[in-house]
Protein backbone atom coordinates (compact mmCIF):
# COMPACT_ATOMS: atom_id res chain seq x y z
CA UNK A 1 0.00 0.00 0.00
CA UNK A 2 1.36 3.46 -1.12
CA UNK A 3 1.50 6.28 1.36
CA UNK A 4 0.41 9.72 0.70
CA UNK A 5 0.34 13.40 2.02
CA UNK A 6 -2.01 16.05 1.54
CA UNK A 7 -1.09 19.44 1.17
CA UNK A 8 -1.00 20.23 5.02
CA UNK A 9 1.80 21.65 6.64
CA UNK A 10 3.21 22.49 9.64
CA UNK A 11 4.26 26.14 8.82
CA UNK A 12 0.01 27.08 9.57
CA UNK A 13 -0.82 27.19 13.53
CA UNK A 14 -2.54 24.19 14.65
CA UNK A 15 -6.35 24.43 14.65
CA UNK A 16 -6.19 21.58 17.82
CA UNK A 17 -3.19 21.58 20.54
CA UNK A 18 -3.17 19.21 23.33
CA UNK A 19 -0.41 19.39 26.27
CA UNK A 20 0.37 17.12 28.75
CA UNK A 21 -3.07 15.89 28.88
CA UNK A 22 -3.77 13.22 31.57
CA UNK A 23 -6.89 11.51 32.40
CA UNK A 24 -8.12 8.58 34.92
CA UNK A 25 -11.45 7.12 35.38
CA UNK A 26 -10.26 6.24 39.45
CA UNK A 27 -10.10 8.00 42.24
CA UNK A 28 -7.06 9.94 42.77
CA UNK A 29 -4.17 8.76 44.57
CA UNK A 30 -3.39 10.15 48.10
CA UNK A 31 -1.11 13.33 47.55
CA UNK A 32 -1.54 13.69 43.55
CA UNK A 33 -3.90 14.39 40.84
CA UNK A 34 -3.51 11.40 39.03
CA UNK A 35 -5.93 8.46 39.88
CA UNK A 36 -4.73 4.66 39.81
CA UNK A 37 -6.11 4.03 36.60
CA UNK A 38 -4.78 6.64 34.42
CA UNK A 39 -6.50 6.23 30.68
CA UNK A 40 -4.17 9.15 29.83
CA UNK A 41 -0.79 10.35 30.81
CA UNK A 42 1.18 13.39 29.26
CA UNK A 43 -0.60 13.18 25.73
CA UNK A 44 0.19 15.78 23.11
CA UNK A 45 -1.30 16.23 19.73
CA UNK A 46 -1.31 18.71 17.46
CA UNK A 47 -3.92 19.25 14.89
CA UNK A 48 -4.23 21.46 11.80
CA UNK A 49 -7.23 22.58 9.47
CA UNK A 50 -7.20 20.57 6.41
CA UNK A 51 -4.83 17.46 7.64
CA UNK A 52 -5.89 14.11 9.00
CA UNK A 53 -4.11 13.11 11.72
CA UNK A 54 -3.95 8.94 13.09
CA UNK A 55 -3.81 8.17 16.61
CA UNK A 56 -2.98 4.39 16.77
CA UNK A 57 -2.27 1.48 19.28
CA UNK A 58 -3.75 -1.34 21.06
CA UNK A 59 -7.28 -1.04 22.78
CA UNK A 60 -6.85 0.36 26.36
CA UNK A 61 -4.02 2.61 25.23
CA UNK A 62 -5.93 5.89 25.72
CA UNK A 63 -7.46 6.47 21.53
CA UNK A 64 -10.95 6.52 22.61
CA UNK A 65 -10.07 8.60 25.77
CA UNK A 66 -8.74 11.39 24.27
CA UNK A 67 -11.43 12.44 21.77
CA UNK A 68 -13.78 11.93 24.57
CA UNK A 69 -11.91 14.69 26.71
CA UNK A 70 -11.90 16.87 23.36
CA UNK A 71 -15.15 17.00 23.39
CA UNK A 72 -15.73 17.55 26.99
CA UNK A 73 -17.31 14.01 27.93
CA UNK A 74 -14.65 13.53 30.34
CA UNK A 75 -12.92 16.05 32.62
CA UNK A 76 -8.98 15.87 32.40
CA UNK A 77 -7.18 15.84 35.69
CA UNK A 78 -3.99 17.67 34.33
CA UNK A 79 -3.11 19.36 30.77
CA UNK A 80 -4.63 21.62 28.53
CA UNK A 81 -6.73 21.11 25.46
CA UNK A 82 -6.63 24.62 23.32
CA UNK A 83 -9.18 25.19 19.80
CA UNK A 84 -8.58 27.70 17.86
CA UNK A 85 -6.66 29.67 20.53
CA UNK A 86 -9.08 28.87 23.22
CA UNK A 87 -8.55 26.88 26.20
CA UNK A 88 -11.99 24.56 26.61
CA UNK A 89 -11.17 24.00 29.99
CA UNK A 90 -11.31 27.87 30.65
CA UNK A 91 -14.82 27.80 29.36
CA UNK A 92 -17.42 27.90 31.75
CA UNK A 93 -21.59 28.46 31.68
CA UNK A 94 -22.92 30.41 28.92
CA UNK A 95 -19.67 30.24 26.88
CA UNK A 96 -19.28 26.30 27.35
CA UNK A 97 -22.65 26.05 26.32
CA UNK A 98 -22.37 28.50 23.33
CA UNK A 99 -19.27 26.12 22.18
CA UNK A 100 -21.34 23.10 22.08
CA UNK A 101 -24.40 24.22 20.15
CA UNK A 102 -22.06 25.63 17.82
CA UNK A 103 -20.95 21.79 16.63
CA UNK A 104 -17.33 23.34 15.32
CA UNK A 105 -15.90 19.88 16.72
CA UNK A 106 -17.77 16.79 16.51
CA UNK A 107 -17.40 13.00 17.23
CA UNK A 108 -18.38 10.01 14.99
CA UNK A 109 -18.75 6.88 17.85
CA UNK A 110 -17.35 3.82 16.84
CA UNK A 111 -20.68 1.74 16.65
CA UNK A 112 -23.09 3.76 14.58
CA UNK A 113 -25.63 1.48 15.22
CA UNK A 114 -26.22 2.14 19.23
CA UNK A 115 -24.97 5.74 18.56
CA UNK A 116 -28.03 6.37 16.57
CA UNK A 117 -31.42 6.61 18.27
CA UNK A 118 -33.43 3.51 16.51
CA UNK A 119 -36.72 5.14 16.82
CA UNK A 120 -35.70 8.68 14.73
CA UNK A 121 -35.56 8.40 10.89
CA UNK A 122 -32.59 9.97 9.00
CA UNK A 123 -33.96 13.30 8.61
CA UNK A 124 -34.35 13.64 12.25
CA UNK A 125 -30.98 12.23 13.41
CA UNK A 126 -29.29 14.43 10.79
CA UNK A 127 -31.43 16.94 12.00
CA UNK A 128 -31.07 16.82 15.49
CA UNK A 129 -27.32 18.77 15.57
CA UNK A 130 -29.20 21.97 14.14
CA UNK A 131 -31.96 21.91 15.84
CA UNK A 132 -30.13 21.97 19.48
CA UNK A 133 -27.90 24.65 18.08
CA UNK A 134 -30.65 26.82 16.64
CA UNK A 135 -31.22 29.85 14.64
CA UNK A 136 -32.43 28.13 11.11
CA UNK A 137 -35.52 28.07 10.17
CA UNK A 138 -37.30 24.79 8.89
CA UNK A 139 -36.46 24.55 5.14
CA UNK A 140 -32.83 25.80 6.21
CA UNK A 141 -32.38 23.06 8.30
CA UNK A 142 -34.07 20.52 5.67
CA UNK A 143 -32.04 21.75 3.13
CA UNK A 144 -28.19 21.32 5.24
CA UNK A 145 -29.63 17.85 6.16
CA UNK A 146 -30.05 17.05 2.35
CA UNK A 147 -26.55 18.74 1.69
CA UNK A 148 -25.16 17.27 4.16
CA UNK A 149 -26.63 13.70 2.80
CA UNK A 150 -25.80 14.07 -0.43
CA UNK A 151 -22.07 15.32 0.95
CA UNK A 152 -21.55 11.52 2.43
CA UNK A 153 -22.75 10.26 -1.28
CA UNK A 154 -26.27 8.98 -0.03
CA UNK A 155 -29.85 10.09 -1.97
CA UNK A 156 -31.77 12.20 0.82
CA UNK A 157 -34.80 10.98 -1.12
CA UNK A 158 -33.82 7.13 -0.64
CA UNK A 159 -32.46 7.37 3.30
CA UNK A 160 -34.72 10.51 4.61
CA UNK A 161 -37.77 8.21 6.22
CA UNK A 162 -35.28 5.07 7.13
CA UNK A 163 -34.11 4.35 10.58
CA UNK A 164 -31.02 3.35 11.73
CA UNK A 165 -32.14 -0.83 11.34
CA UNK A 166 -33.20 -0.34 7.61
CA UNK A 167 -29.92 0.76 6.26
CA UNK A 168 -26.81 -1.20 5.96
CA UNK A 169 -23.48 -0.82 7.86
CA UNK A 170 -21.91 1.37 5.36
CA UNK A 171 -25.32 3.30 5.01
CA UNK A 172 -25.26 3.87 8.90
CA UNK A 173 -21.73 5.05 9.01
CA UNK A 174 -22.57 7.29 6.20
CA UNK A 175 -25.14 8.68 8.33
CA UNK A 176 -23.62 9.10 11.42
CA UNK A 177 -21.11 11.24 9.32
CA UNK A 178 -23.31 13.42 7.37
CA UNK A 179 -25.28 14.00 11.16
CA UNK A 180 -21.50 15.13 12.24
CA UNK A 181 -20.66 17.59 9.29
CA UNK A 182 -24.20 19.37 8.73
CA UNK A 183 -23.10 21.91 11.45
CA UNK A 184 -20.06 22.62 9.21
CA UNK A 185 -17.68 21.61 11.83
CA UNK A 186 -13.90 22.90 12.13
CA UNK A 187 -12.41 19.52 13.66
CA UNK A 188 -13.95 15.77 12.77
CA UNK A 189 -12.84 13.08 15.31
CA UNK A 190 -13.74 9.53 14.26
CA UNK A 191 -13.57 7.05 16.89
CA UNK A 192 -12.76 3.23 15.05
CA UNK A 193 -14.81 4.90 11.49
CA UNK A 194 -14.19 1.69 9.97
CA UNK A 195 -13.03 -1.37 11.93
CA UNK A 196 -17.04 -3.04 11.71
CA UNK A 197 -17.10 -2.62 8.13
CA UNK A 198 -16.23 -4.70 5.18
CA UNK A 199 -13.55 -3.94 2.87
CA UNK A 200 -15.51 -2.35 0.18
CA UNK A 201 -17.14 -0.04 2.68
CA UNK A 202 -13.93 0.59 4.44
CA UNK A 203 -12.61 1.68 1.54
CA UNK A 204 -15.62 3.99 0.96
CA UNK A 205 -15.68 5.77 3.83
CA UNK A 206 -11.67 6.27 4.02
CA UNK A 207 -12.29 7.69 0.76
CA UNK A 208 -14.89 9.86 1.95
CA UNK A 209 -12.98 11.27 4.88
CA UNK A 210 -10.37 12.20 2.81
CA UNK A 211 -12.59 13.80 0.04
CA UNK A 212 -14.28 15.55 2.73
CA UNK A 213 -11.18 17.04 4.50
CA UNK A 214 -10.17 18.62 1.31
CA UNK A 215 -13.86 19.84 0.35
CA UNK A 216 -14.76 21.34 3.62
CA UNK A 217 -10.90 22.32 4.83
CA UNK A 218 -11.78 19.89 7.43
CA UNK A 219 -9.26 19.24 10.49
CA UNK A 220 -9.54 15.14 10.66
CA UNK A 221 -8.43 12.90 13.61
CA UNK A 222 -9.22 8.76 12.77
CA UNK A 223 -8.87 6.49 15.37
CA UNK A 224 -7.66 3.37 14.82
CA UNK A 225 -5.75 -0.19 15.11
CA UNK A 226 -5.23 -0.84 11.54
CA UNK A 227 -2.22 1.23 10.37
CA UNK A 228 -2.58 0.04 6.42
CA UNK A 229 -6.17 1.87 6.91
CA UNK A 230 -4.71 5.29 7.71
CA UNK A 231 -1.61 4.45 5.63
CA UNK A 232 -3.42 5.75 2.56
CA UNK A 233 -5.24 9.25 3.87
CA UNK A 234 -3.17 10.23 7.04
CA UNK A 235 -0.54 12.99 6.89
CA UNK A 236 0.80 12.58 10.41
CA UNK A 237 0.04 9.49 13.07
CA UNK A 238 0.70 9.17 16.80
CA UNK A 239 1.23 6.08 18.30
CA UNK A 240 -0.24 5.66 21.98
CA UNK A 241 0.53 2.10 23.80
CA UNK A 242 -0.24 2.01 28.23
CA UNK A 243 -2.54 5.69 28.09
CA UNK A 244 1.38 7.36 26.60
CA UNK A 245 1.88 8.53 23.54
CA UNK A 246 5.13 6.83 22.32
CA UNK A 247 5.88 8.36 18.74
CA UNK A 248 4.68 10.73 16.95
CA UNK A 249 5.32 12.31 13.27
CA UNK A 250 5.41 12.18 9.29
CA UNK A 251 2.97 9.02 8.73
CA UNK A 252 5.56 7.94 6.07
CA UNK A 253 8.74 8.67 8.50
CA UNK A 254 6.61 6.99 11.39
CA UNK A 255 5.74 3.95 9.56
CA UNK A 256 8.90 3.16 7.14
CA UNK A 257 11.52 3.75 9.75
CA UNK A 258 10.04 3.53 13.16
CA UNK A 259 11.81 4.97 16.40
CA UNK A 260 10.08 3.46 19.12
CA UNK A 261 10.28 -0.78 19.22
CA UNK A 262 6.45 -0.63 19.82
CA UNK A 263 5.91 1.22 16.74
CA UNK A 264 8.51 -1.05 14.86
CA UNK A 265 5.81 -4.06 16.43
CA UNK A 266 2.86 -2.34 14.51
CA UNK A 267 4.34 -1.86 11.66
CA UNK A 268 5.22 -5.77 10.88
CA UNK A 269 1.61 -6.11 12.31
CA UNK A 270 0.87 -4.73 8.70
CA UNK A 271 2.81 -6.47 6.07
CA UNK A 272 0.61 -3.90 3.35
CA UNK A 273 3.47 -1.04 4.81
CA UNK A 274 6.63 -0.56 3.16
CA UNK A 275 9.40 -0.26 6.18
CA UNK A 276 12.63 0.01 6.41
CA UNK A 277 13.46 -2.97 9.42
CA UNK A 278 12.44 -6.20 9.56
CA UNK A 279 11.48 -6.49 13.33
CA UNK A 280 9.58 -9.70 14.74
CA UNK A 281 7.33 -9.45 17.98
CA UNK A 282 10.06 -12.86 18.99
CA UNK A 283 12.99 -10.15 18.49
CA UNK A 284 11.22 -7.55 21.10
CA UNK A 285 9.86 -9.68 23.98
CA UNK A 286 11.40 -10.10 27.73
CA UNK A 287 11.24 -13.83 29.25
CA UNK A 288 8.90 -13.49 31.97
CA UNK A 289 11.59 -14.17 34.59
CA UNK A 290 13.72 -11.62 33.38
CA UNK A 291 14.43 -8.04 35.80
CA UNK A 292 12.89 -6.28 33.31
CA UNK A 293 9.54 -7.74 33.30
CA UNK A 294 8.87 -5.37 36.54
CA UNK A 295 9.95 -2.35 35.64
CA UNK A 296 6.98 -0.85 34.05
CA UNK A 297 4.72 -1.56 37.52
CA UNK A 298 8.15 0.14 39.56
CA UNK A 299 7.36 3.51 37.47
CA UNK A 300 9.62 2.55 34.69
CA UNK A 301 8.97 2.78 30.90
CA UNK A 302 5.59 1.38 29.88
CA UNK A 303 7.07 -0.62 27.43
CA UNK A 304 9.84 -1.87 29.42
CA UNK A 305 8.26 -5.00 29.91
CA UNK A 306 8.34 -5.72 26.80
CA UNK A 307 11.32 -4.91 25.51
CA UNK A 308 14.43 -6.57 25.18
CA UNK A 309 15.95 -3.28 24.10
CA UNK A 310 15.37 -1.75 27.65
CA UNK A 311 18.32 -0.92 30.19
CA UNK A 312 18.86 0.69 33.16
CA UNK A 313 17.74 3.79 31.99
CA UNK A 314 14.43 2.69 31.19
CA UNK A 315 13.59 2.33 34.92
CA UNK A 316 12.47 5.46 34.41
CA UNK A 317 9.92 6.70 32.29
CA UNK A 318 11.46 8.92 29.40
CA UNK A 319 9.94 12.01 27.93
CA UNK A 320 8.90 12.54 25.14
CA UNK A 321 11.88 13.89 23.19
CA UNK A 322 12.34 15.91 19.78
CA UNK A 323 13.90 13.73 16.70
CA UNK A 324 13.79 16.35 14.63
CA UNK A 325 11.54 19.62 13.46
CA UNK A 326 8.43 16.87 12.82
CA UNK A 327 9.13 13.92 15.02
CA UNK A 328 9.40 12.96 18.83
CA UNK A 329 9.22 9.77 20.76
CA UNK A 330 9.74 8.86 24.31
CA UNK A 331 12.54 6.21 23.98
CA UNK A 332 15.63 6.11 25.31
CA UNK A 333 17.41 4.61 22.33
CA UNK A 334 14.90 6.36 19.47
CA UNK A 335 15.86 5.17 16.35
CA UNK A 336 18.97 3.39 17.82
CA UNK A 337 17.10 0.42 19.53
CA UNK A 338 18.50 -2.26 16.21
CA UNK A 339 21.95 -1.54 18.16
CA UNK A 340 23.30 -2.72 21.73
CA UNK A 341 21.74 -1.23 23.87
CA UNK A 342 23.80 1.80 26.72
CA UNK A 343 23.31 3.06 29.58
CA UNK A 344 23.26 6.05 28.42
CA UNK A 345 20.28 9.38 28.06
CA UNK A 346 19.26 9.68 24.81
CA UNK A 347 20.70 13.20 24.69
CA UNK A 348 24.30 12.56 25.50
CA UNK A 349 26.16 12.69 21.71
CA UNK A 350 27.20 9.83 19.85
CA UNK A 351 30.89 9.45 18.95
CA UNK A 352 32.33 11.46 16.60
CA UNK A 353 33.90 8.44 14.77
CA UNK A 354 30.78 6.41 14.13
CA UNK A 355 29.21 6.51 10.45
CA UNK A 356 26.64 3.89 11.39
CA UNK A 357 22.87 5.28 10.43
CA UNK A 358 20.73 6.49 12.78
CA UNK A 359 17.52 4.81 10.92
CA UNK A 360 15.98 1.17 11.56
CA UNK A 361 18.29 -1.18 8.88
Amino acid sequence: MSVTTSPATTDTAPLLRITDLAVSYAAPRRGTHLGTGAALDGAELEVRRGEIVGIVGETGSGKTTLARATVGLVSPARGTIEFDGTDLGSLRGRALRDFRRRGRVQLVFQDSLRSLDPDLDVAALVAEPLDIAGGLSAADRSQRVDEALQEVGLEPGAVLRRRPGQLSGGQRQRVALARAIVTRPDLLLCDEPVSALDVSNRNLVLNLLDRLRRDLDLAVVIIAHDLSSLAGIADRVAVFYRSRLVEQGPIREVLESPAHPYTALLTASAPSVTRHHRLRPDDVCVPVDDERAAWTADGGCVFAARCRFAHDACRVQPDVLPLGPTRTAACYVAGRWDQPAQPTQPTQPTQPQSTQSTQPA
